[in-house]
């Protein structure tokens, strides 16, 4: 029989080569700079164990971006993403009453950045009503919200999770230091919709002050191609909240989903710290979602 190898130092050599060739092959794989999240391929599934983090940029212009971005002459560098926001605020109201999503989230309170908290969750715009169920860190933790007929606030339905889940779900002030332990926001600011208006809040006022620059990047999240914001105030000022702001727009969904905040480096040189960052993965559009789907007494909820 003939032999492939002359000796055993030659046959080293040959698997040695073919080793190579075969990293480089699947290191080219994956677009370069692309961003990744995990993809849940179910509502409930666990999280990854290890969380890839978000790339801050990537400068990949296309000749002709999805968006009309483009800057009138003389106006603020932030009105052209002004106008984004509300056109995707109107798309919102017009076009999405609801959809289901895995959010992730993570905010620094009290100047302690917490642990990042992954939920699934289905949001109702009209009248305004949001489901959680979390699958990081408190996996099985519930929350539930109805706004009241008149629009004024109703009750947060929790349920907690472990051995707590043996007791009956609470009803809690939604704005009382009991929900509001560990969270930033009170749960009717969660959702897509309230952080396009969070984001027209801030433009609306930083486009009266100077001292901003801001950068349009093509990108992707999880593999979806987004348009990519990233407004900077070089300088602190009691006029902004933030040194540098990433808003990435889906560019079919028409809408944002993700924001990160960073504040200023205590020292030129030292990274921005982050401030709170929340991305909306596998958004699923639902046209039919009705009163039952929020409703404490459905089987489907608290009951798992």
């Amino acid at each position: 029989m003939r032999r492939i190898f002359s000796s055993p130092r030659t046959a080293a050599l040959l698997i040695l080569v073919a080793s190579i060739v075969s990293l480089n092959s699947r290191a080219g794989a994956e677009p370069v700079g692309q961003l990744t999240e995990p993809i849940h391929r179910v509502a409930l599934e666990e999280p990854a164990e290890e969380t890839p983090q978000v790339a801050s940029r990537i400068a990949v212009a296309p000749p002709q971006p999805p968006f009309d971005l483009a800057k009138l002459a003389g106006e603020h560098p932030l009105m052209p993403a002004l106008r984004m926001a509300q056109e995707s605020l109107l798309h919102l109201d017009t076009s999405i009453p609801g959809y289901s999503a895995i959010l992730r989230k993570q905010e620094r309170i009290n100047g302690e950045l917490r642990d990042e908290e992954i939920a699934f969750v289905k949001v109702r715009h009209h009248p305004f009503a949001v489901y959680m169920y979390f699958l990081s860190p408190c996996k099985g933790r519930e929350c539930l919200y109805n706004d009241l007929p008149n629009g004024e606030k109703g009750k947060l339905v929790a349920r907690d999770c472990g051995w707590k889940r043996r007791l009956p779900p609470m009803e809690l002030d939604p704005e009382g230091a009991l929900a509001m332990s560990g969270q930033k926001y009170p749960i009717m600011k969660l959702g897509i919709r309230g952080l396009t208006t969070e984001l027209i809040d801030v433009a609306t006022n930083d486009v009266n002050f100077g001292e901003c620059e801001v950068q349009v990047f093509q990108n992707k999240i999880n593999k979806r191609p987004v348009t990519q914001l990233v407004v900077t105030h070089p300088t602190a000022r009691r006029n902004f909240r933030f040194h540098k702001a990433e808003v990435f727009i889906d560019n079919e969904l028409r809408i944002p989903i993700r924001y990160a905040a960073y504040l200023w480096p205590k020292k030129p040189g030292d990274p921005a710290p982050l401030e709170e960052s929340y991305t909306y993965l596998n958004v699923t559009v639902l046209d039919n979602l009705a009163d039952a789907d929020f409703d404490k007494g459905n089987p489907a909820i608290f009951k798992r």
